[in-house]
């Protein structure tokens, strides 16, 4: 399990209330058609914040898999940019306890209190960091979102480990504090 997302659900208890697996039985006594529904569930019923109800919910679905499966998932025939990804995290963890790692079916979610981060593998040989930097020019490594549209305002194409340098941590940095 990535570090940030057992950081995450061992703190689930104090910041919401409830241990994961209490939300899971709570989630299994439900029937909803769609992730949104069950995550505006939580969000309403229980007050718990989009970033705790989106893990919640991604975490409950059995038929899923678990968030590591998705996450080996999305590496199959892209093993080489695993590091890129375990780089990335390795940094996230950095900037604070109040941040929810979700994976999905073909990328993962950086959420603080909204996404501000979006890491996708690609290609073969690229990954895609997009960044929520409302209102900041295209610039050094910062190009157009693409792919992204509306999700993500801008993109850093990674090829390397290294190239998540100090540059890229830092616009990671400043999408995260603009995430409150």
């Amino acid at each position: 399990m990535d570090k940030v997302l057992k950081t995450m659900i061992d703190n689930m208890p104090e910041k919401t209330g409830k241990a994961l697996g209490e939300w899971i039985d709570i989630l299994a006594t439900k029937h909803f058609d769609k992730h949104s529904a069950a995550v505006n569930f939580l969000k309403t019923e229980y007050g718990v914040t989009h970033g705790f109800a989106n893990t919640i919910v991604t975490l409950s679905k059995d038929e899923e898999g678990s968030s590591q499966d998705l996450v080996f998932n999305q590496y199959q025939g892209k093993e080489a940019l695993k590091p890129i990804y375990d780089v990335l995290l390795s940094e996230i963890a950095k900037f604070g306890g109040d941040v929810v790692i979700t994976p999905k079916k073909a990328s993962v979610s950086v959420i603080r209190n909204k996404q501000f981060a979006l890491i996708k593998p690609a290609t073969k040989t690229r990954i895609d960091l997009g960044l929520k930097l409302k209102g900041v020019p295209i610039q050094g490594c910062l190009g157009e979102s693409g792919p992204f549209g509306t999700m993500c305002t801008h993109r850093i194409q990674l090829k390397s480990a290294s190239d998540v340098d100090q540059e890229v941590i830092a616009w990671l940095l400043r999408a995260y504090e603009a995430s409150l």
